[in-house]
């Protein structure tokens, strides 16, 4: 049986002489279903379009009653309209009454009608409506007239997004792409966002559907995809991708799909059926997402990324457009959605624009987390297809505080959001009128409070937040969003101008904690069963020392006539200090030797993170001039959690009374030996927990620049005595009360302590 219908490419032809016309959008819906009817020889042609409110609203019709235009509507999954909207996948019945879904609509009279074909209108994979056409006759539609209704259904969903259709109904809901969304993910780095989206991977508008000549049409796809394979075989060979690795990982996926002869069909025959080659790419890659947006296995739908990326490659080689968009490009109040990002890639963009981060991937322990802490921008992560659902410019909010990313949000909600940022703004005037107050409680007991830095950036927080100095320089930042490894004159620029920055106040450089989940591009990786727990930090410098010697020259070059403070991570015994001493003092030796000015002071320290370093303290007291506490890693091994698994990182509270009677023989053997000790990472940047570090004994912490001023703001209020002995009673063997954190919250409340 051969089919009735004329052909997609003059469908298409005559569709384009309709969109060029000056008309109105309702006007130009009506024409369209008149001119597909008349083009599939269907006695029925309808567009229901889908409303935020979730339901199908029939937008325009031929052949059905007319006065049931914006007045017929379906729910999402009811009727044979609802099941497509939801499936997102076509239907073809010869007998659509016989169908267990079918639900009858009086106001269409629709009654007469018997085979039915209906298709989702999809755009990046969402559906924004269904497509139907219907005959009184028993017939199942041919492949290629489901074929013409997909693409037709393309150019319709051109028209939602663009906006035409938003003003034309008569309810007072709006469309389904402009409904406000609200999801949930993992807050990452603390603040609130306000502003709107720009995708890291752009989507490029494609204004241009249907195609003049297939024939160059096709050429054009050949020629782009031939270039989009070379430039990922280039990649592979080439020197800077290691041999094995995840990086590696996702580009041998790209090369398998660019390959893939069965996708390059699919949009052959696009372009074909009438679409230019970006169009052609652009339908087939939203058909594919749809339907494997239903899978439920994690590996399909992770290698749904991969193709989406791929895809989005390949238009844009096909448009000649560059990644991303240029600083010029973007709105004051940028709030930048993706996939996953490196931290190279956010410093691209410039801090001034920048109002949040939402990626649909991204962890605590992630690159991109740290930079975006260190340089304050809210973030959030493991936000579900936040990519798909969102557009350039919509209107969004970020909250790092609870998780939350509200896209699109109703004008109350954004109103809340906007008074809650100025209170934010409020509080942030109040602690920045205490920066230049001293850092001592009620009793009188004095504090040192430092921040924790890793890139340039980050130190004009210094004079800012009022901090007495640099508990925490993480030396590895600047090798993680280097294009390659950072040379010796390099690193001595930079950190010759960190110290430059402090202006006298002291800093401590940590040396390098790379590996692990640190994995930098440049350096070949291995693979290890708990990385965390593997070759990294101070291990990778003892068994590379001319990487670790490198460093450590540029630091005594950098530090020459002034003091140089610098600690080792990832001790886990005293040896292992001992090794790296005897590394400083042989570079100390040779810069004498040949002349160069060294430091006037260099003291050198130890980052206790590893619980085995608690059973040799005295000792390591004995050898050490200063050492401070990774509270972070040394609650995540002694508790044996990850805290990048949503699993177990909430399953043991730091303030349990075991992991406390650590802490607290570590400030006891320090004091004991006249050594200094200092606390650093999140435990010392949130009021409560840093009321207990000061009921156990430490005078010393290092946080985040935007954790000062509460800080500060609550040890101005406190009785440190007083609060030492209501807590430390509790950490002996057999008291009952072991809540410490309960403990803490009845103390504040009963003494007005500002929290």
């Amino acid at each position: 049986m051969r089919s009735n219908l004329a052909g997609p490419r003059l469908l298409l032809r005559r569709l384009r002489e309709v969109m060029a016309e000056p008309i109105t959008a309702q006007e130009r819906l009506d024409k369209i279903v008149v001119l597909i009817a008349s083009n599939v020889v269907a006695e029925v042609c309808s567009v229901y379009i889908l409303r935020a409110d979730g339901v199908l609203e029939l937008y325009a019709t031929e052949g059905l009653n007319r006065e049931a235009v914006h007045n017929a509507s379906l729910r999402v999954g009811q009727g044979l309209v609802g099941l497509i909207a939801a499936e997102a996948r076509p239907l073809n019945l010869p007998n659509a009454s016989a169908h267990p879904g079918f639900t009858y609509l009086p106001e269409t009279g629709e009654e007469a009608y018997n085979s039915f074909l209906g298709v989702p209108i999809l755009r990046a994979g969402r559906t924004l409506g269904v497509l139907v056409v219907q005959n009184q006759s028993h017939r199942t539609y041919l492949e290629d007239e489901v074929e013409a209704l997909q693409t037709t259904a393309m150019v319709i969903a051109e028209m939602v997004a663009a906006g035409e259709l938003e003003a034309i109904s008569q309810k007072a809901t709006g469309l389904d792409l402009s409904r406000p969304i609200t999801s949930t993910g993992t807050g990452l780095s603390e603040g609130v966002g306000l502003g709107h989206v720009v995708l890291h991977e752009p989507r490029v508008v494609i204004t241009n559907l249907i195609a003049e000549d297939t024939d160059s049409e096709s050429a054009r796809l050949d020629g782009a995809i031939n270039r989009l394979r070379l430039s990922i075989d280039d990649l592979l060979a080439s020197g800077e991708i290691a041999a094995t690795g995840e990086h590696r990982e996702v580009l041998e996926a790209y090369r398998m799909f660019a390959y893939d002869r069965g996708w390059i069909r699919k949009i052959e025959e696009a372009i074909r059926n009438g679409l230019t080659a970006e169009a052609a790419v652009e339908k087939v890659q939203s058909d594919t997402r749809a339907r494997m947006l239903r899978q439920t296995d994690p590996y399909l739908r992770e290698r749904l990324h991969d193709l989406d990326d791929l895809a989005h490659r390949l238009i844009r080689e096909l448009m000649g457009r560059e990644h991303g968009p240029g600083h010029d490009e973007l709105p004051q109040d940028a709030i930048i959605v993706g996939r996953n990002m490196g931290a190279a890639e956010l410093l691209d963009y410039g801090r001034d624009r920048i109002r949040g981060l939402v990626l649909e991937e991204g962890g605590p322990t992630s690159h991109v987390t740290i930079v975006a802490r260190a340089l304050g921008i809210p973030m959030v992560g493991l936000v579900h297809d936040i990519v798909g659902l969102a557009d350039g410019g919509d209107a969004i909010i970020v909250d790092g505080d609870t998780g939350e990313v509200h896209l699109r949000p109703a004008t109350d909600l954004e109103n809340a959001y906007a008074e809650k940022v100025r209170f934010r703004a409020r509080r942030q005037a109040q602690y920045r009128r205490l920066r230049n107050k001293p850092s001592v409680t009620k009793d009188g007991v004095e504090f040192s409070l430092q921040m924790n830095a890793g890139l340039l950036v980050d130190l004009p927080h210094l004079a800012e937040s009022g901090a007495a100095g640099v508990g925490l320089f993480r030396t590895e930042l600047q090798f993680m969003v280097a294009s390659s490894f950072p040379r010796m004159r390099e690193q001595q620029a930079q950190y010759s101008q960190v110290l430059d920055e402090a202006n006298g106040k002291p800093v401590t450089f940590r040396s390098l904690d790379i590996g692990g989940d640190k994995v930098l591009p440049y350096l070949r990786s291995i693979q290890e069963e708990n990385p965390a727990m593997g070759w990294r930090a101070l291990r990778l410098g003892l068994d590379r020392p001319g990487l670790l010697r490198t460093q450590i020259r540029a630091l005594l070059h950098a530090a020459a006539g002034r003091e140089l403070k610098l600690m080792f991570p990832m001790v886990a015994e005293v040896r292992e200090f001992l090794q790296a001493k005897a590394l400083v003092n042989k570079e100390i030796r040779h810069l004498r030797r040949h002349g160069h000015q060294t430091p006037d002071n260099i003291r050198l320290g130890v980052m206790i993170e590893v619980p085995s370093l608690l059973f040799q303290l005295e000792e390591l007291m004995f050898h050490v001039d200063f050492v401070s506490v990774g509270s972070n890693d040394l609650f995540q091994f002694f508790c044996a959690v990850d805290r990048g698994n949503t699993r177990v990182a909430d399953r043991f509270d730091t303030l349990s009374v075991g992991f406390l009677r650590a802490l607290k023989s570590i400030v006891d053997a320090a004091h004991k030996a006249h050594v200094p000790v200092t606390l650093c990472g999140e435990l010392a940047g949130r009021p409560l927990e840093a009321m207990a570090l000061i009921g156990l004994g430490y005078r010393d912490l290092s946080m985040s620049p935007a954790s000062l001023g509460p800080v500060k703001a609550m040890l101005r209020t406190l009785d440190a005595g007083r609060l030492s002995a209501r807590i430390l009673p509790r950490l002996e063997p057999g008291h009952g009360d072991s809540n410490i954190r309960d403990v803490l919250k009845r103390f504040a409340a009963d003494m007005d302590v500002a929290l």
